[in-house]
């Protein structure tokens, strides 16, 4: 068995072609040669970054992992697949990912991928296929270290969901002291149902934590003038609304409020003043995603209109 990843003279594209027939067969998001095409364009996808297992120059497993266009490491490992025939379909997955991550630290300074990212039909957990099918890739993932497990609702904002009325309880200013920024992340992150934000709070003090966030969304392809402090009438502090973007979409980034001004509705103000802010620069299509057991937050996509097209697994080191 060769574990490898791709090279340009592998004609990737064709390569996915020979198995692409075998990945479509199974309930999970998979990635398609005409994906893998468009996003070797987008540069979020690289040959270095997809790895194959050869058994006699056959494939029989892929890993593709997925990065920033600007990025110079891989971040989320974003389709898994192994041939249906093999007998141990999570020992040779964990194989494969395993020459991977060796592969990645010895270019990157140990940093591995942050995470593996599974798309997924809503009520996955009612369908044996859709179990059997995220077992195996459990399986691959804790075998590589990756057991911490958290479900996220992808939520799509469209113009038939209709543009919500603005609502005066709230203000919202720009901000642009990035120091000031970071103690409103600070302060949101105290008592957060996000499990992100729980994981970097577990491990680093909660000013770093809040530095680590807002990092994210500076390197995210949104811009830095999209962001608003949010306040109340009288002048208190009352949240952060970022609308923000992927490769792909118009996306609502973060939004959250402060621990003492919640319950009040505000998160749902908040969203709708980032939806407005996206359909003023002309957003066909707004993507979100929340954690399953984000109970308020997942509550206020659905009043504004947002519909829950999918669920994710993200898998990560704990």
């Amino acid at each position: 068995m060769n574990f490898r990843s791709l090279h340009i003279d592998d004609l990737p594209v064709e390569v996915f072609q020979q198995v692409d027939v075998f990945i479509a067969q199974e309930p999970v998001g998979f990635v398609s040669a005409k994906r893998y095409r468009a996003d070797l364009a987008r540069r979020t996808f690289r040959p270095e970054w997809t790895w194959i297992a050869e058994d006699e120059g056959r494939i029989v497993a892929r890993a593709v992992w997925w990065g920033r266009p600007d990025g110079t490491r891989p971040l989320l490992l974003d389709c898994l697949w192994t041939d249906s025939s093999a007998r141990d379909r999570a020992g040779l997955a964990a194989r494969l990912l395993g020459a991977a991550h060796r592969c990645f630290q010895e270019q990157h300074g140990d940093q591995l991928p942050e995470a593996f990212r599974m798309t997924l039909q809503n009520g996955w957990r009612a369908d044996p296929a859709s179990r059997e099918a995220v077992a195996w890739r459990q399986g691959a993932a804790a075998a590589a270290g990756f057991t911490h497990a958290v479900e996220r609702l992808q939520f799509e904002w469209t113009p038939a969901c209709g543009v919500p009325e603005a609502d005066d309880r709230l203000i919202f200013v720009a901000e642009p002291d990035d120091d000031k920024m970071v103690e409103v992340f600070r302060r949101i992150g105290d008592g957060s149902l996000d499990d992100e934000t729980r994981k970097k709070r577990a491990r680093l003090s909660p000013g770093e934590a809040a530095r680590h966030e807002m990092q994210f969304y500076l390197d995210a392809p949104g811009e830095r003038g999209w962001w608003r402090v949010v306040y109340q009438p009288d002048g208190l502090l009352a949240g952060l609304a970022i609308p923000s973007a992927t490769a792909y979409n118009a996306n609502v980034g973060y939004l959250g409020v402060v621990p003492e001004m919640r319950g009040r509705g505000y998160a749902r103000i908040i969203l709708d003043a980032i939806t407005r802010s996206h359909v003023n620069r002309g957003a066909e299509q707004i993507t979100a995603t929340t954690d399953v057991g984000n109970f308020p937050m997942a509550t206020a996509f659905r009043k504004s209109g947002y519909r829950n097209v999918e669920t994710r697994l993200l898998l990560s080191a704990p």
